[in-house]
């Protein structure tokens, strides 16, 4: 069960400003726990309870110069603290910061829920996979080893960042791909021999970013992960699986994936170039998703 000692808190109102600081009650160190959970770190969306109320991990954030845990608060039937964030710190903090941004702790590379992935037995919503299904690469037939599933909170962080891609059907050429897809704005696809993330590809026509009311308070994504990093089919449109130069520990079901397969040997990347900004993408991609011809 995942624990962080707390001597200090530190709260925050719905806009991100001080809403007050102090020293936790006696005793004079608690231990938050996560409800249940077996693993040994806190991952988004875990819940603890005290006396107080509930608490669901944000994620960690920087006062003072000391990384801690951040968590939504919920006080049963008190909803003037609806919205709050308490910040749990272990020693003292004078002088706590006045706003308050979640920093994320590794890039959200995946698929909106509704993404049609083609498998061996035809398109299927991502979110319906699981361990063993057949999906269809650029290589052949290839078999789910695990499908991450990360949940993001809107409320807090830079918030371009946290706003998925839309690609428009056609925008990346013709009938690519055949329906709208969205995706993580770090999320790969596979365009002209180059892997480029969604973001780097926004032309503000027919590949945007969704506003984040659009998408509520939270929104959960997922991320396919095969043997090998490959390329498959997404709405039509060639993407990337899961590539661990990002933390599986980043996904709400990590521990799944410790129990399933331990520790396990870094993967290696295809050999396309990869382009992770706008200023990245060659001149020739950019050209083409103007005109609508990439492929």
């Amino acid at each position: 069960m995942a624990t962080w000692q707390a001597t200090h808190y530190v709260d925050y109102n719905q806009s991100g400003n001080l809403a007050g600081a102090g020293t936790l009650s006696a005793p004079a160190s608690r231990w938050l726990l996560d409800d249940g959970d077996a693993d040994t770190s806190f991952e988004v969306g875990d819940v603890f309870t005290n006396d107080l109320g509930q608490y669901t991990y944000l994620g960690t954030v920087e006062v003072d110069g000391i990384t801690a845990p951040a968590f939504e608060y919920d006080a049963p039937g008190v909803s003037i603290y609806d919205g709050y964030v308490t910040v749990f710190l272990q020693g003292p903090s004078t002088a706590p910061s006045t706003t308050l941004s979640i920093t994320p702790e590794s890039y959200i590379t995946c698929f909106l829920a509704g993404s049609l992935i083609a498998t061996l037995d035809g398109e299927r919503p991502v979110e319906t996979l699981g361990v063993g299904d057949r999906i269809m690469s650029a290589t052949g037939v290839v078999s789910v080893n695990w499908i991450g599933r990360q949940t993001v909170s809107t409320r807090f962080g830079p918030a371009e960042r946290l706003m998925p891609v839309r690609f428009a059907a056609g925008s990346l050429g013709a009938g690519v791909p055949h329906s709208d897809l969205t995706v993580t704005a770090d999320h790969g696809m596979l365009v002209d021999g180059v892997i480029c993330h969604a973001g780097a590809l926004v032309n503000g026509t027919t590949i945007t970013r969704v506003p984040l009311a659009e998408m509520g308070q939270k929104y959960t994504v997922y991320h396919i992960e095969t043997e090998e990093h490959e390329i498959i089919l997404a709405n039509g449109a060639p993407a990337e699986t899961f590539i661990d130069n990002v933390s599986r520990r980043a996904f709400d079901n990590y521990a799944e994936f410790e129990t399933l397969y331990g520790d396990v040997p870094e993967m290696e990347e295809l050999p396309y170039p990869r382009a992770m900004s706008a200023r990245q993408v060659p001149g020739w991609i950019r050209r083409a998703l103007s005109a609508g011809q990439a492929a």
